[in-house]
């Protein structure tokens, strides 16, 4: 086996064994000037997870782990432009720095973003978290309130625009993809279908986030907020 290939298979048999993101980004930040795209956009989520899932993470640390993820998932593409999960990483952290950046990078990089997360969808037609994450896309420019949209209009003449519909479908087909992979997916189903007046469906996808098994800090804000929303 090649170097690469062991690093791969240790990398993820610590991803796999969960939680372990700080000791996961440490073993993968020695491998930082790798050019192989597989190593670098995993380093790419690794940052990303510690940023957002780890313990002990200052502001000043997560907003440094934000950006070098997404040098990382850059280096990735760079290396390797056939490779879905590099348009993934880099859609997602593209996304994350925008939350840095303000309200007008943000929307200029949405369009970015639905581009790569569409190119992963072509080039992986079944992975549930790329089309989570498109679901997300639609989600959040259907909820845009008004007058963020005609201050984009102005910025940007056509600014993104989607519906809870286009959302809903997404996110159901990550669930056909992969049954109960992400609570965050649940919860989202569960609003959008409350934004679209369908209270039965909304129920249901709430009451399957309460009863997630929580792994992480985001299934428990997950099922908190479905919680509130089911009051």
């Amino acid at each position: 086996k090649s170097n690469d290939q062991l690093v791969i298979e240790e990398s993820d048999k610590l991803y796999n064994s969960g939680g372990q993101y700080r000791e996961l980004y440490d073993y993968l930040k020695t491998h930082s000037d790798s050019k192989n795209s597989d190593i670098l956009w995993r380093l790419a989520r690794a940052g990303r997870d510690l940023a957002l899932k780890g313990d002990a993470v200052s502001n000043e640390e997560k907003k440094a782990l934000i950006y070098e993820a997404f040098n990382s998932s850059k280096l990735a593409l760079e290396a390797d432009e056939t490779n879905f999960a590099a348009h993934k990483w880099f859609a997602i952290t593209i996304g994350d720095v925008g939350d840095y950046e303000g309200t007008k990078v943000k929307i200029s990089n949405a369009f970015i973003i639905r581009d790569h997360l569409e190119r992963a969808i072509e080039l992986n037609p079944s992975d549930a978290t790329t089309l989570h994450c498109l679901g997300m896309w639609c989600f959040v420019f259907a909820d845009m309130p008004w007058w963020q949209h005609k201050m984009a209009a102005v910025i940007f003449g056509t600014p993104p625009s989607a519906t809870y519909k286009e959302a809903a479908e997404y996110f159901m087909q990550a669930e056909r993809v992969d049954p109960n992979f992400y609570s965050v997916n649940l919860l989202l189903l569960g609003k959008t279908y409350m934004k679209m007046n369908d209270n039965k469906r909304a129920m249901l996808f709430l009451d399957r986030t309460i009863h997630y098994p929580v792994l992480n800090a985001e299934d428990e804000e997950a099922k908190a907020e479905a919680e509130i929303l089911l009051k």
